[in-house]
């Protein structure tokens, strides 16, 4: 038997049907940048999120990098955000010429340790970027009580989070912005990349869809530089038929999520994706499980062995990305993320997976552990 990590063509086969007479149609219009599609994505994406604006764009790590530039952040400012991420977090930070800083994660859920945060707001901070990993919320109450007390802009990074709940609030909706990520592997993935921010503010989102477009409004009339990030239609017209089937996609998840438990209850020697008591909805973006004491790499050989897609975000923490020494951070600086690193190993969890599958990869684990 062979599992993937994830299999985007049974959902494709799925959506085929659905999908042919809409694509049809705008190849037929060749309309394929901005368009009808995108607005209506827009509308559609920012009311799932309860969120007031959409601004669709090019990708996830777009999304973030739009909304630094539309707040002006760059050299001499600092933004505070976690090493246990996807590089694009911190990396959007350094584009604009503005400094990471990094808060440690606390170690149940692997998202940014509220506790920790405000020790390192200065006074050349100007935001904060909490990172919904994995499909569940940060603590964002205390968040946003630090950004309001220091004057600070809050930007969910809600890549991996589209649907999450934090206290019965969306993910994105929460912050001052909430940037998404549509790569296929996504919850609610493109035919490519895509991305979007939500804000609540109409001003905010109106600066963003001029950003987007190379801060031109009138056009040729340019007040300020923008860049590049327009979603094409082509991926706006996908996302808003596979957004329809979001809920229960993230339902078959969630029940994959409980299979699991019930199916490695007697392990020992590793533990399964804890849910905080805050996340009044996880969605299942990766399904993270931590094994100790120095057997992880032995499990993850195992796994591929045995055909089972698996994987490992994040082996490196972005502190100690060669590319960031010149922040001086150095190994043990932030032990909670370094110590998520040699331990966490992803297994597969999209919607499609049969029980049979479920069960070899449940076995296959049991019987990794116990060798």
């Amino acid at each position: 038997m062979q599992v993937p990590l994830l299999d985007l063509k049974a959902q494709y086969q799925q959506l085929q049907a659905e999908l042919q007479p809409v694509l049809t149609e705008l190849f037929a219009s060749q309309m394929f940048i901005l368009g009808p599609h995108l607005v209506e994505l827009e509308a559609n994406v920012a009311s799932y999120c309860q969120a007031g604006f959409g601004c669709a764009v090019s990708s996830g790590s777009d999304a973030l990098l739009l909304v630094l530039m539309a707040e002006g952040i760059g050299p001499g400012d600092e933004v505070i955000t976690t090493p246990y991420t996807f590089f694009a977090t911190a990396g959007v930070i350094a584009r604009v010429g503005a400094k990471p800083v990094f808060v440690d994660i606390e170690p149940d859920y692997y998202n940014i340790d509220a506790s920790k945060i405000e020790a390192a707001v200065t006074p050349a901070t100007k935001a904060i970027i909490p990172v919904h990993l994995y499909g569940q919320s940060a603590d964002m109450d205390p968040i946003m009580d630090i950004a309001r007390k220091h004057n600070l802009i809050v930007v969910e990074d809600a890549a991996q989070a589209i649907g999450a709940e934090y206290k019965g609030h969306r993910a994105g909706s929460i912050g001052d912005y909430g940037c998404l990520s549509f790569f296929p592997s996504k919850n609610l993935g493109a035919f490519g990349d895509a991305g979007m921010v939500l804000a609540n503010d109409p001003e905010k989102a109106k600066r963003l869809a001029v950003f987007r477009n190379h801060g031109m409004e009138p056009k040729y009339h340019h007040d300020f530089i923008g860049g590049n990030f327009r979603m094409d239609a082509l991926q706006a017209a996908v996302l808003n038929i596979k957004l329809k089937h979001l809920d229960g996609w993230t339902a078959a998840r969630q029940r994959n999520a409980k299979d699991y438990a019930n199916l490695l209850e007697k392990a020992k020697g590793f533990s399964l994706p804890q849910e905080a008591p805050f996340s009044t909805r996880h969605v299942r973006n990766q399904f993270v499980i931590r094994i100790q004491d120095g057997k992880r790499d032995k499990v993850w050989n195992a796994l591929k062995e045995a055909k089972i897609g698996c994987d490992v975000y994040y082996p490196i923490p972005l502190h100690l990305q060669p590319c960031f020494s010149y922040l001086g951070y150095a190994k043990g600086d932030f032990p909670v993320s370094e110590q998520a690193a040699l331990e966490t190993l992803a297994i597969p969890i999209y919607p499609e997976l049969t029980h049979i599958q479920k069960k070899y990869i449940a076995d296959t684990l049991l019987a990794a552990l116990e060798a």
